[in-house]
């Protein structure tokens, strides 16, 4: 059945910061790898396409300054290949069954402990890292728990993927780190401070994991259109 006649879907801000990172990440790879003049033209001229779409992400109204942007941080060959940045997190749990938390300085929501990818570390290393950075306390990687496309589901405004380890406490002390967190502690289901970043995704599995129960790794499923918008049904 056709839906000619039947109103669009309005298209979200997360929609159009998705197409415009999209579109300048091609564009920058691009230029990375080019040597045609007539090509460079063209790429920079998209660049300054998305730094359109991007301006109408931020609502505002001047695109020029993130298109400059975008440019001067073009690199060369394999190294300029554009890729998503990588974050690493950790839900850590100690014998009592009580889950760590960090309130974040930048935010001051609350959420497990996580941080850019280190070179230098693998992913698992850089889980430890973080959690004995931020909260004092030394754990060891049990599993992943869970793989998530940041721009995707919109906790990031850069292409992001976020790799989270199940962790479990082995030792330490309780000292949060002074710039990084405002504060740090470990919760039960029925103590959790507020707000909890998207609490609604992880918690409830956090716990489950805690006590010991099977689960699956979390992850963002393929789409059936990675190009169309997710409120669009047609």
């Amino acid at each position: 059945m056709s839906n000619q006649g039947e109103p669009s879907p309005a298209v979200s801000s997360q929609d159009l910061l998705r197409w415009a990172e999209s579109v300048a990440g091609l564009a920058r790879t691009g230029l990375s790898f080019t040597e045609s003049t007539y090509e460079q033209e063209r790429y920079e001229e998209l660049l300054h396409v998305a730094g359109d779409i991007r301006a109408r992400a931020d609502g505002v109204g001047e695109p020029v300054p993130i298109a400059e942007e975008w440019m001067r941080i073009v690199g060369s060959g394999i190294a300029g290949y554009v890729t998503p940045k990588v974050a690493v997190g950790a839900v850590v749990g100690n014998d009592d069954g009580e889950l760590l938390l960090i309130q974040r300085s930048d935010s001051g929501v609350w959420l497990y402990p996580t941080g850019w990818a280190d070179i230098g570390y693998s992913a698992a290393e850089v889980a430890e890292k973080e959690v004995v950075e931020e909260t004092g306390i030394v754990c060891e990687v049990v599993r992943p728990f869970a793989i998530l496309d940041g721009l995707q589901l919109g906790f990031s405004r850069v292409p992001l993927y976020s790799i989270v380890f199940e962790c479990r406490a082995i030792g330490g002390e309780l000292a949060h780190h002074p710039l990084e967190c405002l504060d740090a502690g470990w919760f039960t289901p029925d103590n959790l401070p507020s707000p909890i970043a998207s609490a609604d995704r992880w918690v409830d599995l956090a716990f489950s994991a805690l006590r010991g129960e099977p689960y699956d790794a979390s992850f963002d499923p393929p789409r059936s259109s990675v190009w169309q918008a997710p409120n669009n049904p047609g």
